[in-house]
């Protein structure tokens, strides 16, 4: 696919980084040569200097034969007018805004032809604090995404050695638990992907993909991992656009927050507008005496959202060492999360990560509603709508243990309506039915977007 986006910011460059490794010709616009030069040295990919609302350097870029537009420069406007652009006077097929207002959303009008043309917006502090709100929901969780419009829960996670299945086969899930509908369809042992089977024994320490309806997910993630005490604490470092719209989301839902914030303006700008049961602190989050005074032993969660990598992790060791329970960093830099994720610091998020799960139906191809990465990026899990029938359609009018599915690829529900299908592999699959496919490896995708195209004589 040939991709053009536009902006070498943060986010461009993480998605620049993303599309390229998997093989898309990507050209990247930007007015500073510098940063192109960096991003031309580092991957496989075409810069071209220019300002993205400018025809020219459209042009110059090659809009006339892009199959897709990503506008993420760091101003709404710039991403607004080369997205109207490159439809009007370049025809691209598709065209994706990163947008920092909470106001155009709710103006589905301005995205429309006869607004900005805009087919998809992105925005990497609502993916971001979503995010979080289901790691706090699920305190259990290592990552938490949702598909089919929130009824399949996929969840990893570590088997407790005080969890129920722990040390039994995963044949027992059902026989112990007969109301949870759910499935194991991936565990790593030791830093090494196993073979997931009816007998199966799972060990205290594996990392396992869980599968399970919404309904049931609760339930299911206690089986593999003693309960954890209820989430209602927590202190937020960092009061930018995710810390503010986090804080916000759980105070309106009841829960007890303290947020740090090193910029006494910003500071009272908050005390106005987050609810009542947020505490606003001006200091920093590696303060040892603020975290000492406001009870930091007593925090369910931590979470350190600043903009910096170094002070997040610095100020998540600190809260750990003095008794927070949980502690979730963000850390944009890929190798910074790997090395911290696991030890002092429970869970690495990656803005990166999960913004390119917004962006990820817009590249595969085939009928994708959703696209997860998962495992750091190394896997994923794609929700893909089952189209023709059995003579065009190599998957429809088929049973889920029949399909030609490559090796590290598994079904693991099937959605027809309101009904959720999780542990029958003879189940048929059937027209528009909406397929949740776990892919091991990013490698095998194509061979399943293939799997789900129907034949020309389908249309």
């Amino acid at each position: 696919m040939k991709i053009l986006i536009v902006g070498a910011g943060r986010v461009g460059t993480s998605v620049a980084e993303n599309l390229v490794s998997e093989h898309n010709d990507i050209t990247v616009i930007d007015d500073d040569p510098s940063r192109l030069a960096d991003l031309q040295e580092r991957f496989d990919l075409r810069g071209v200097v220019g300002d993205g609302t400018q025809v020219s350097a459209l042009r110059r870029a090659g809009a006339e034969d892009a199959d897709l537009l990503i506008a993420c420069a760091a101003s709404d406007s710039v991403n607004l007018v080369a997205c109207k652009i490159a439809r009007k006077l370049f025809n691209v097929p598709r065209r994706i805004a990163r947008i920092r207002s909470s106001e155009l959303p709710g103006i589905p009008e301005l995205l429309e032809e006869d607004g900005f043309a805009i087919d998809a917006l992105i925005s990497p502090e609502a993916s971001v604090t979503a995010y979080l709100q289901k790691l706090i929901e699920f305190p259990e969780a290592l990552q938490v995404v949702e598909m089919a419009s929130g009824k399949v829960s996929v969840i990893t996670m570590r088997v407790d050695i005080g969890g129920s299945m722990a040390n039994h086969a995963l044949k027992d899930l059902r026989a112990m638990s007969p109301d949870v509908n759910a499935r194991v369809v991936d565990i790593m042992r030791l830093g090494q992907t196993i073979a997931v089977s009816p007998e199966t024994i799972l060990r205290p320490g594996d990392n396992l993909l869980l599968i399970a309806d919404t309904r049931s997910a609760h339930q299911a993630v206690h089986q593999m991992h003693k309960s954890a005490p209820t989430v209602r604490r927590l202190m937020i470092a960092g009061g930018g656009n995710i810390g503010s719209r986090l804080a916000k989301t759980l105070g309106e839902n009841g829960y007890n927050v303290r947020i740090i914030e090193q910029n006494l303006d910003r500071c009272e700008q908050l005390a106005s507008t987050l609810p009542d049961n947020v505490l606003v602190l001006h200091g920093n989050g590696t303060d040892e005496s603020l975290l000492q005074r406001e009870g930091i032993e007593d925090m369910d969660t931590w979470l350190a959202l600043t903009s910096e990598d170094e002070d997040n992790i610095m100020s998540s060791l600190l809260a750990k060492r003095m008794g927070a329970r949980r502690v979730i960093a963000l850390i944009n830099r890929q190798a910074y999360g790997e090395l911290m994720q696991g030890s002092h610091i429970d869970i690495a998020v990656s803005p990166a990560q999960a913004t390119m799960s917004e962006l990820l139906r817009y590249v595969r191809r085939g009928d994708i509603v959703a696209a997860h990465r998962l495992r750091g990026g190394l896997a994923e899990v794609l929700e893909l709508v089952a189209h023709g029938d059995r003579k065009s359609s190599k998957a429809v009018g088929r049973r889920i243990h029949e399909l030609d599915l490559p090796k590290g690829a598994t079904v693991g529900a099937l959605v027809r309506g309101e009904e959720i299908i999780i542990t029958d592999q003879h189940a048929v699959i059937e027209p528009d039915d909406h397929v949740i496919v776990f892919v091991s490896s990013r490698t095998q995708i194509a061979k399943v977007e293939k799997l789900f195209q129907v034949s020309a004589s389908f249309f």
